[in-house]
């Protein structure tokens, strides 16, 4: 799931969009507009998701509050914290939920093969 989505082709959440669908992976994407990137939806909304092996984030950290709760129900193997998003508290919930927290950048993990 990429969470902070944009439909503007020069963002970094745009581009991991693209990326990931490019190496193969599902991608849901939870952003402030409803839109699409290259056949993904953009929600708006909490969707309700079904087996997301990983959560990366483009928000910062004062806009991932109102998402924890969403976030860490949806049981992710792994929460990406991108350039810009690392979030201690958000870690530390993460840790105590079983879920790994990675800080990392998506783009650089899909282009080197660690993913």
């Amino acid at each position: 799931m990429v969470l902070g989505a944009s439909d503007n082709p020069s963002r970094y959440s745009y581009l991991a969009i693209d990326r990931l669908q490019a190496h193969q992976h599902p991608v849901v994407a939870v952003g402030r507009k409803e839109t699409a990137v290259k056949g993904v939806e953009i929600h708006k909304s909490h969707i309700p998701a079904e087996g997301v092996d990983t959560v990366t984030l483009y928000l910062n950290p004062r806009n991932q509050v109102e998402y924890y709760d969403y976030i860490l129900g949806l049981k992710p193997k792994r929460i990406i914290f991108n350039p810009g998003t690392e979030n201690t508290e958000l870690m530390q919930k993460a840790k105590q939920a079983g879920i790994q927290p990675v800080v990392a950048c998506t783009l650089v993990m899909l282009s080197t093969g660690q993913y």
